[in-house]
């Protein structure tokens, strides 16, 4: 199968806090891939390249070093963001081959609509599966068409296309059907919950912190 992303990632030899902030103010995300038993091996990527693969879940990628001929495919297994900014500042890639199977979170997605003066709860926003590396499933799609309030759907409820098996626990909640709110329920439910504003926190404040925990995060 095609990789849905080509990167073409450029060697690492230089590690620390230092080494991370330069190659960001470059445009670059620093990254390290492992697996089947290579020694890790540090890159950089381009940042845009990756903000747009990162946007796929589960992508298939190709990276690739057209300087020194290396090729390999590699799906993420951790991306670090940036506490207050939230752009990539750290990716770990997994090896991956054709015909292995890799445990992967996968988003769930809802479809059709509730009955009548209910309201639809996302319990768990990803379901835990076993699936082909290079077929990985982007999303899994449950539909509440016609629930009614006290239904719920839970992990062994949901279809899983082809070969794919749960890893989860099959009881699970993965949506809640309930009774909507009366208009006098949820007045009082406000007023239960109103609480005085905190004061904000400075912006740059919370801007040099997310740089200093991001950059602790992303050391390799």
């Amino acid at each position: 199968m095609a990789a849905d992303f080509v990167l073409n990632v450029k060697p690492r030899d230089e590690h620390g806090k230092g080494a991370s902030r330069r190659a960001r103010r470059a445009g670059r995300v620093p990254a390290v891939m492992y697996g089947h038993g290579i020694d890790p091996v540090h890159m950089t990527i381009d940042g845009h390249d990756i903000m747009m693969a990162m946007k796929v879940p589960n992508a298939l990628l190709e990276i690739k070093n057209d300087d020194d001929g290396f090729k390999s495919l590699a799906v993420a297994r951790e991306v670090q963001r940036h506490p207050v900014r939230r752009d990539i500042v750290h990716v770990d890639l997994i090896k991956v081959k054709k015909g292995e199977k890799i445990e992967v979170d996968v988003p769930v997605t809802l479809e059709g609509e509730s009955a009548p003066e209910t309201i639809v709860s996302l319990e768990a926003v990803t379901v835990r599966v076993l699936a082909d590396a290079t077929d990985l499933p982007e999303e899994v799609i449950v539909s509440v068409e016609g629930r009614e309030a006290g239904d719920h759907i839970y992990a062994g409820d949901v279809k899983l296309a082809g070969d794919v098996e749960l890893v989860d626990d099959e009881e699970l909640m993965v949506v809640n059907i309930a009774q909507e709110m009366s208009a006098e329920e949820l007045e009082a439910e406000l007023e239960s919950d109103a609480q005085p504003d905190e004061p904000e926190a400075a912006e740059g404040d919370a801007e040099e912190a997310g740089d200093d925990a991001a950059e602790e995060e992303s050391e390799d």
